[in-house]
C-alpha cells in the first residue's frame, strides 16, 4: 500500500474473500486495511471500467435497461434479457481489476445493521434490556427486540428472542440464531410460499390491492382504483371473481356489456370472461373482491389492452 494524501491510501492490491490462511497472514502483517464494502465513484467511470473488465455483464445490463418499463415510480427491468447478465459482484468484476482505486482510513463505528440482532444492538433499550416497537407488553422478559406492526405483542417470559409481527407473518426466533432467517426465507422459497416476497399490500399503476383472507379454493381482496385510473381488458383461465363496491363508482367491462356498479352494488365476473374495472369520477374506488377457483396467482391474467403497456 502506498500512502497518499492524509487518510488516503492508493490502492495496491484488492482482495475479496481471501481464504483462511491469507486472511492471518494479512492480519498478522499489519499492513492491511479491511474494506467496509462501501465504494464511492461516479457512474461514467464505473460503466468505463465495467466495459473495460466485463463487456459481457454491462451489454447484458444494457438490454435490460433498453426493454425496460415504467410502473409508478418504479423501473421494471426486462426479465429475460437480465436473466442473461452474468452475477457478479462488483468486487469480483472491478474492484479487484481497476487501477484507479484508493483506500480512505476511517474508524466510524461502522455497521451494515444486517440482522435483528444488530438492530436489537442499536435499539434503545428499557430496563430489562428489551427493545419494543408498535403495540407491545412484556411481563418478566429480558434481552428482547419485538417488532409489532398491526395488532398486540404480549411478551410473557421471554428471554433473548427476537419477534417480529406483520400483516402476513409473524417470526419467533433465537436472538443468538437470528443470521439463520436466511435459511427460512430459502425454506419458504421452495415451499412456493409468497409471504417472503410481497407484502399483503401491493401496488398497481391504477391503485393497490391487498389480501384479506384467503382459503382452498378462494381468497379476498380489498382493492383501491385511483381516479380516472383503469384495470387491463384482462381474463382469467382459472377462476370468477365477484365485486362489491364498498365506496366510489365503478365502471365494469363483462364481454360486451358495459354498465355502472354503485355503492353497495356488485357484479359478477364468470371465469372466462373478458372484463375491466374502471374508475371513472374523481375520488377513489373502493371495493371487496372475492375470488373462486381451481387456480388464484397473480399468474393467470391475458391481458387484451393495458394502458400501462404491462405484458
Amino acid at each position: 500500500l502506498k500512502l497518499d494524501i492524509a487518510g488516503v491510501v492508493t490502492k495496491g492490491n484488492f482482495v475479496e474473500k481471501p481464504d483462511l490462511q491469507k486472511a492471518r497472514q494479512y492480519m498478522e502483517s499489519g499492513r492491511f486495511l479491511w474494506n467496509s464494502g462501501m465504494f464511492v465513484f461516479s457512474a461514467r467511470r464505473y460503466l468505463e471500467d465495467l466495459g473495460t473488465f466485463r463487456r459481457d455483464i454491462l451489454e447484458g445490463a444494457e438490454k435490460a435497461l433498453k426493454a425496460a418499463v415504467r410502473d409508478l415510480d418504479f423501473l421494471r427491468l426486462d426479465a429475460a434479457a437480465f436473466n442473461t447478465c452474468p452475477a457478479e459482484s462488483v468486487d469480483y468484476a472491478v474492484m479487484e481489476k481497476t487501477s484507479r482505486g484508493a483506500v480512505v482510513r476511517a474508524d466510524i463505528g461502522w455497521s451494515d445493521v444486517g440482522s435483528w440482532s444488530a438492530l436489537w444492538d442499536i435499539a434503545k433499550k428499557d430496563d430489562g434490556r428489551n427493545a419494543a416497537h408498535g403495540d407491545v407488553q412484556l411481563q418478566d422478559s429480558s434481552g428482547c427486540y419485538i417488532w409489532g406492526n398491526s395488532r398486540l405483542v404480549f411478551a410473557l417470559g421471554a428471554k433473548d428472542l427476537i419477534i417480529v409481527e406483520t400483516d402476513d407473518a409473524v417470526l419467533v426466533a433465537d436472538r443468538s440464531r437470528a443470521e439463520e432467517v436466511k435459511d427460512v426465507v430459502a425454506r419458504l422459497d421452495k415451499a412456493a410460499r409468497s409471504e417472503h416476497v410481497s407484502h399483503t399490500r401491493v401496488y398497481r399503476p391504477w391503485g393497490y390491492y391487498e389480501s384479506i383472507d384467503a382459503g382452498e379454493r378462494f381468497q379476498v381482496k380489498r382493492i383501491m382504483v385511483k381516479p380516472g385510473e383503469a384495470l387491463s381488458l384482462q381474463m382469467h383461465h382459472k377462476r370468477a371473481e365477484h365485486w362489491v363496491v364498498v365506496s366510489g363508482r365503478a365502471r365494469v367491462t363483462r364481454d360486451d356489456a358495459v354498465y355502472e356498479v354503485r355503492e353497495n352494488e356488485s357484479t359478477f365476473i364468470p371465469l372466462g370472461a373478458k372484463h375491466r374495472l374502471e374508475n371513472t369520477t374523481d375520488q377513489p374506488l373502493y371495493l371487496i373482491e372475492v375470488q373462486s377457483g381451481s387456480y388464484l396467482g397473480e399468474d393467470d391474467i391475458v391481458r387484451y389492452e393495458d394502458r400501462y403497456d404491462r405484458r
